[in-house]
């Protein structure tokens, strides 16, 4: 199995810094990843460490906010999570910077819109019941495991509009790319990378022969997408974007709804206010992804000597943005660990980023996140949690496992 598309920058070394002022390498629980960023915020909010070769991390909402807007200085090309994990060649528009990646997110932003996700709610709710209803009648499940590993993969084979056959090869390499990433199985992960590589050849080839508006389906979007000088984007781009889009929502999405579910199992009195009036539950859901947000490890790269926070970013140094952390910043947030849906006087959240590079497919996401919110709560009338919550590693946060017992 071969991989046609260009190779990522695999020669590029970050400049060697021993300076180690936090551990990032460690076996966490739910809760400690918020205690570690809030002593950080306090005694050195701009913070460096050893672990996965060196890098700096942006733990204050303003910083992260500077990171995320100055693509001058702050580049995506080099690096763009924290530990590396690319092992095969650029996937647009994550992986290029402004005006590289502007024609790759033009072309797939309509797919995003409004109306396009008023199609698609009766779609994934139809998913939502399908996968749950089984596991609420049996009346015990791993939430994680036997439903929101699965409905992000199913979710995804339908917006790409690919057949059954395919679709099931996602499904089951999906959830392979998802474990090798979390046990950080490199091997597997290059695997499961170019098999999905070759899924992606196979869309477009598909889409070449029985193409579909532009307007509804990426592939053909992409393919029909032009750049400044009105030529054709290159296919390898194509084929990165297509690889990008196929795995991009399937780790989030299964340990955000695993952290939603451990908040509600241990907040009873919050599922009840939701279980008495469910209009409350998409506020309700972005408070859930402020407290809980499921990315601390996007990164980016100093182009240039540059300081922030009063730190001296070295050119070349990585640097993590720690959207968990900025999330609890206490100078943004009023009362930033409690969950409170009278937020009005606070900043935005940035669950989905910000900026030139903020999540194209956060609408989705989000529609995805509520049905499940709100499937959850009118099928039952709560759960205990019972056993062990594992967490992911960096770059993600949540449970990767939440068994529970419905109510």
């Amino acid at each position: 199995m071969t991989d046609t598309m260009q190779p990522a920058p695999k020669t590029f070394v970050p400049p060697k810094n021993d300076l180690h002022e936090f551990d990032a390498d460690v076996v966490e629980g739910f809760d400690d990843v918020h205690a570690v960023f809030k002593e950080l915020r306090g005694r050195c909010p701009v913070a460096h460490t050893s672990d996965f070769e060196g890098f700096w991390l942006l733990t204050k909402y303003d910083d992260v906010i500077r990171a995320l807007a100055d693509y001058e200085n702050f580049s995506t090309a080099y690096q763009n999570v924290v530990p590396r994990v690319a092992t095969s060649g650029r996937r647009p528009p994550l992986h290029l910077d402004p005006p590289d990646h502007t024609p790759y997110r033009r072309a797939i932003s309509p797919l995003f819109h409004p109306d396009r996700m008023a199609f698609w709610e009766p779609v994934v709710r139809a998913i939502v019941s399908r996968l749950l209803a089984p596991l609420v009648e049996r009346g015990n499940c791993d939430i994680c495991v036997d439903f929101s590993y699965r409905l992000p993969i199913f979710v995804l084979a339908e917006f790409f509009h690919i057949p059954a056959e395919q679709a099931e090869k996602i499904r089951d390499i999906g959830a392979d790319f998802n474990r090798a990433l979390q046990v950080r199985d490199n091997a597997m992960l290059e695997k499961t990378s170019l098999f999905l590589y070759d899924v992606a050849r196979d869309i477009i080839a598909l889409r070449k022969e029985q193409p579909l508006d532009p307007g509804v389906d990426p592939t053909s979007a992409m393919l029909a997408a032009r750049d400044d000088d009105g030529n054709p984007l290159p296919e390898p781009m194509i084929l990165g974007t297509i690889r990008q889009l196929l795995v991009v929502g399937i780790i989030a999405p299964t340990t955000f709804t695993g952290s939603m579910v451990v908040h509600l199992a241990r907040h009873p009195e919050h599922f009840a206010m939701l279980k008495a009036d469910p209009a409350l539950i998409p506020d309700a859901l972005e408070e859930l992804l402020r407290l809980y947000t499921p990315y601390r490890g996007f990164a980016r790269t100093a182009k240039q000597d540059i300081e922030i926070g009063g730190r001296l970013i070295r050119k070349d140094e990585p640097i993590a943005m720690a959207f968990t952390s900025a999330n609890r910043d206490a100078d943004a947030f009023e009362d930033p660990d409690t969950f409170r849906l009278d937020r009005s006087g606070d900043r935005k959240h940035m669950a989905f980023g910000r900026g030139p590079h903020q999540c194209a497919g956060a609408p989705l996401a989000r529609l995805m996140l509520r049905i499940t919110l709100e499937e959850l709560i009118s099928r039952t009338n709560g759960w205990e949690m019972t056993g062990p919550t594992p967490m992911t590693t960096w770059p993600e946060y949540g449970p990767l496992s939440v068994p529970v017992t419905f109510l």
